[in-house]
């Protein structure tokens, strides 16, 4: 199947992480996907992991904290000329420290990467976006929150204040662009996805969790294809998912 349109899917990593399933279920529905991350080893994997099954992807390596990066990958969805129907800003990055030990190198990092980067990825698509009108049937602009996106937790002070800033950006592009047909939502995961990072990295806090304790990564890509799917007379701005075993 020739692909008529494009997705642009932001913050994607290894094979079992969200970006990578989030590629390959909008793949499924003949739409090209530009596989965009910071590791160039990781993106080509799932681009040829796509290609491999039938599907179209394109990989790309960028920097969402450099505006350089995000205009070269938004020239190259561009010169593809296939309309931009989706782009899903999912990167993110979490580490624990005490307050008293955040030095201001590590609070501007880390606001760069959660807000920063998501401000530069939202321009350079919605211009995108506007200036192709209606070419593609409909467009959605989603992002990936985090409980830390409502509430800051202890030793997280620096991940609340970007994921918070992030999360409130996203409500007002939702009010500034949603008249104009392009539906911005932001998906809050409230839990530990069950993904290679948390896996690997700490597998006594899995095994704690116990059977279910985590988010399916395909489910998680399930609700944002629904996200993107809705009529426009009922959208959908945030939503929030966990386990069904999660305290809330």
């Amino acid at each position: 199947m020739t692909a008529k349109t494009s997705a642009l899917i932001m913050g994607v990593g290894p094979e079992q992480g969200l970006g990578a399933a989030l590629c390959k279920r909008f793949a499924r529905e003949g739409i090209q996907i530009f596989v965009c991350g910071r590791t160039t080893d990781k993106v080509e994997h799932i681009a040829e992991l796509i290609n491999s099954t039938g599907g179209q992807a394109v990989p790309i390596t960028a920097n969402v904290t450099d505006e350089a990066d995000i205009n070269a990958m938004i020239d190259r969805v561009r010169a593809s000329n296939l309309p931009l129907e989706l782009a899903i800003y999912n990167t993110g990055n979490n580490r624990p420290d005490p307050f008293l030990d955040v030095t201001p190198e590590i609070f501007e990092s880390m606001w760069r990467v959660l807000c920063m980067g998501g401000f530069l990825t939202s321009q350079a698509v919605l211009r995108l976006m506007l200036e192709q009108g209606d070419a593609a049937p409909k467009r959605s602009l989603l992002f990936t929150g985090a409980s830390g996106s409502l509430r800051g937790r202890a030793n997280f002070s620096a991940f609340a204040a970007g994921k918070g800033a992030l999360r409130l950006m996203v409500q007002s592009l939702a009010r500034e662009f949603g008249r104009q047909e392009i539906h911005v939502a932001h998906v809050i995961i409230d839990g530990v996805i069950n993904g290679d990072k948390v896996v690997k990295g700490y597998p006594d806090y899995v095994a704690g969790l116990g059977k279910d304790g985590l988010l399916d990564i395909h489910a998680i890509a399930e609700t944002f294809w629904t996200l993107h799917n809705q009529q426009k007379s009922a959208w959908t701005q945030e939503i929030d998912l966990r386990p069904f075993k999660e305290n809330f």
